[in-house]
């Protein structure tokens, strides 16, 4: 993708931003100042609970009405307002980035997930990874178009294998966004684990294209491994292509139920309808996304 088709991806992801963004009010956050709900106590304007008045407490949040009715001092509780975390992963194999609809959608909704995390306020990481090889990028260069050269840099043992989530230092309490295409074999479980791991929440979003997940093949064909750019010629009749949409199934059937055991939000996001039409339809049912304040 060149630096223009990936600033075209930027704008749709930030047009998309406007509307949806990642579910920032459904979790309660600890950390820095900021605006969205804490489970501390803290100054904000949502009002939690009461409780007796200690000396050195701020005689702003007395509540006078209460002294006039009970001649006791109290205090007025305020739900403390902190900055979310998030941490953003791309997975950077060749895979998502083979075909040109399926490198849009991966394009876009990585720069989604970064910057509705930058617009909400919040302490944003940013982490590129193929196979076992990781490579951390400022969230600013995330969205000035580079970070596309900087991936396919990545010198992998073997890019074939799932990423290596192990190798990222997943911070507490935050929101971790997996975007990847998950087309790596093995159980989805330990990835998983990692993600919620020192109460992380978990969001995969899966770009797929319609002829991966239902192909009409037929006859003689040349596939391309696209890890490791090897060719490989297979002749294709129903029986094998029946295994290969069962295999595909199954595969995904994996990734669903280890996603809902880890209360995880999984969200497959098609790459032919537009950006706004796909995540409407699948992330925000799922629970990936919530409607925009």
């Amino acid at each position: 993708m060149t630096a223009e088709e990936l600033s075209t991806c930027h704008a749709t992801a930030l047009a998309a931003a406007g509307r949806l963004r990642l579910p920032l009010r459904s979790k309660v956050w600890k950390g820095a100042a900021g605006e969205f709900l804490g489970a501390g106590v803290g100054s904000s304007l949502d009002f939690q609970d009461h409780r007796t008045y200690v000396p050195g407490d701020d005689p702003r949040h007395i509540n006078w009405q209460a002294y006039a009715r009970t001649g006791t001092y109290t205090m007025k509780l305020y739900r403390e307002e902190v900055r979310p975390v998030v941490d953003v992963v791309l997975d950077a194999s060749e895979s998502m980035f083979f075909e040109p609809a399926k490198a849009r959608r991966s394009a876009e909704l990585f720069y989604l997930a970064v910057e509705s995390a930058r617009r909400a306020g919040a302490s944003v990481s940013v982490h590129l990874v193929r196979g076992d090889a990781v490579l951390p990028i400022p969230p600013e260069a995330a969205v000035a178009h580079r970070w596309l050269d900087d991936a396919r840099g990545l010198a992998a043992g073997d890019a074939s294998r799932a990423p290596d989530l192990s190798r990222i230092p997943f911070r507490q309490n935050a929101i971790r966004v997996l975007v990847s295409d998950l087309l790596f074999p093995g159980d989805p479980t330990p990835a998983l684990r990692l993600l919620a791991a020192r109460h992380g929440s978990p969001i995969v979003f899966a770009p797929y294209l319609a002829s991966e997940a239902d192909p009409a093949w037929t006859g003689n064909y040349e596939f391309i491994e696209a890890e490791k750019n090897t060719r490989h010629p297979h002749r294709i009749d129903p029986a094998v292509l029946r295994r290969y949409k069962d295999s595909y199934i199954a595969h995904f059937g994996l990734w669903k139920n280890a996603c809902r055991l880890h209360q995880a939000a999984f969200a497959r996001i098609p790459c032919d309808p537009d950006l706004q039409t796909a995540l409407f339809a699948e992330a925000l049912p799922a629970g990936a996304l919530e409607v925009a304040a």
